[in-house]
């Protein structure tokens, strides 16, 4: 159900660009996403922050897209989301007690997060604000150097299969790091 709430806003952006345009779809964009915002919300009881920021930024770019009638701010939003993102998990590094990955996945409540040593949580939080500044960088490469048609279809589902890819191989990461620890603890309960 998660996925609906990330993917039916830019589905509805690609659905509406396709017969209206870049501003329609860019309108339509800037009511699914605090909608879903909302929905999600309303839900779940609780902020998904990244989706929060997400959606701020959306309504700040494409605002001035609007605005100004110039697509190049829309194309410049996920581009200043993942850089923001990336330099937040930086800074966690040293602001708080746990870098900012750890954090998002303790909220979930089912990984077992005091398995994996300080030092790994902060590598792999430096892996993901590297991510994100990569995903800024190929967003905006694309956008200036492909048509507007070939950018949207990079939004809509290069920048989400190149996510899906991260997440799949940090899942895999974890789990042999939390599987690891468990085989480990299960020889030395059998000694």
């Amino acid at each position: 159900m998660q996925v609906l709430f990330e993917f039916l806003p830019l589905a509805l952006f690609l659905g509406v660009y396709m017969y209206k345009g870049i501003y329609a779809a860019i309108a339509t964009l800037m009511v699914a996403m605090p909608v879903g915002f909302l929905i999600k919300y309303i839900r779940t009881k609780r902020v998904d922050r990244m989706y929060m920021w997400s959606t701020a930024f959306l309504l700040i770019f494409g605002g001035a897209a609007l605005y100004f009638r110039n697509a190049q701010f829309i194309y410049w939003k996920p581009t200043a989301f993942y850089w923001a993102a990336s330099i937040a998990f930086l800074l966690s590094l040293w602001i708080g007690e746990k870098p900012l990955v750890r954090r998002f996945l303790e909220m979930t409540g089912e990984l077992p997060t005091d398995k994996i040593s300080t030092t790994e949580w902060r590598r792999l939080n430096l892996i993901w604000a590297v991510f994100f500044t990569a995903m800024g960088i190929a967003n905006i490469y694309v956008a200036y150097n492909y048509s507007e048609k070939f950018w949207v279809n990079f939004k809509v589902f290069g920048l989400l299969a190149l996510t899906f890819v991260f997440m799949l191989a940090q899942g895999f990461w974890l789990m042999s790091k939390l599987g690891r620890d468990e085989t480990a603890t299960e020889h030395a309960e059998s000694d």
